[in-house]
């Protein structure tokens, strides 16, 4: 389970380091994509393979599949962690999530998100004010 925020800073040669408590759960690799909130998506090789399963038995039109596929499929992209514990995020991913120096690495149960600093901010409090209204709808008691 991913939990917390973790600041960094994304180096000039587009690394950043995880942190190193979830290092273990991605020994196989790390599968970076695209998040249609203009963020990115860590995945292990596994919860990754779980996410193509569904996308692909989730019974949707051959058109509509084939257009998730080149989207997500084919932005996604597959590293691993350096010396120094550090993934690389390719230039078109950066640049898809306007990912430059100060970044959050947030924990979302099941995989990670990368998003840039300002932008993670503002997504941060209009999510935690709908989060709490959602809750409530729910009445976990």
């Amino acid at each position: 389970m991913f939990l917390g925020e973790f600041e960094y800073r994304l180096d000039e040669k587009g690394r950043v380091p995880l942190p190193p408590r979830f290092r273990s759960f991605f020994r196989d690799g790390v599968i970076v994509a695209p998040s249609p909130e203009k963020c990115l998506a860590l995945y292990t090789v596994a919860e990754w393979k779980k996410v193509a399963d569904s996308i692909t038995g989730g019974g949707l039109s051959h058109s509509k599949l084939r257009k998730i596929q080149r989207a997500l499929f084919g932005s996604a992209s597959p590293t691993e962690f350096d010396s120094q514990g550090r993934i690389t995020i390719p230039s078109t991913l950066r640049a898809y999530a306007s990912l430059g120096g100060d970044v959050v690495v947030v924990g979302t149960n099941n995989y990670l998100e990368l998003w840039d600093k300002a932008a993670w901010e503002i997504e941060k409090a209009d999510d935690l004010a709908e989060a709490w209204q959602i809750l409530e709808s729910l009445e976990l008691h």
